[in-house]
C-alpha cells in the first residue's frame, strides 16, 4: 500500500497521481490535504512518514509547491528515507542506491505527465542490495 499526502501546493498532482495509482489497481491510503485552501505541509508529511516507518504503507508519495518543505519534515523523522526527484533518473537512483521509502515532487515544478512517470520508476526501481549501498544507509541511519 502507498502512503499518499500533500498540502494545497501539491493537491492537483496528488489528484493526479491518485488516479494513475487508481488504473494501475495499486491500493494507497490518502492523508490529505483535500483541497487547495492553505495549509501546512508538515503535518501530512509527518503523517504518511508515519504510516511508512510503522509498515501501514510500503512507500510513500508526497507532494508540496516545490517538494522541498514537505521532504524536508518527511527526513526528520527516523527510519525515513526522503528524495526529492524532479526527474526519473533521480527517482530510479534513489530507489537503486538509497532504498527511499517516500518520494517528494513539486506541484508546481513537475507537470502531470512527468510526475506520473516519476512515480511509476520510484514504484518499479528494486533497491540493489549493494553491500556499499547497504553500508551507506547504515551510516545515515546511525
Amino acid at each position: 500500500m502507498i502512503a499518499i499526502g500533500c498540502d494545497h501546493g501539491g493537491y492537483e498532482l496528488k489528484l493526479e497521481v491518485i488516479k494513475y495509482l487508481q488504473e494501475k489497481g495499486i491500493e494507497f491510503k490518502d492523508f490529505g490535504t483535500n483541497s487547495t485552501a492553505s495549509c501546512d505541509y508538515p503535518v501530512f508529511a509527518k503523517a504518511v512518514s508515519a504510516a511508512v516507518v510503522s509498515g501501514e504503507c510500503e512507500f510513500g508519495i508526497l507532494i508540496c509547491g516545490t517538494g522541498i518543505g514537505i521532504s524536508i519534515t518527511a527526513n526528520k523523522i527516523k527510519g525515513v528515507r526522503c528524495a526529492l526527484c524532479h526527474d526519473c533518473f533521480s527517482a530510479e537512483a534513489t530507489r537503486l542506491h538509497n532504498n527511499a521509502n517516500i518520494l517528494a515532487m513539486g506541484g508546481r515544478i513537475v507537470g502531470p505527465g512527468l510526475a506520473i512517470k516519476i512515480v511509476d520508476t520510484f514504484l518499479n526501481t528494486p533497491f540493489s542490495n549493494d553491500e556499499r549501498h547497504i553500508r551507506r544507509i547504515s551510516q545515515i541511519e546511525d
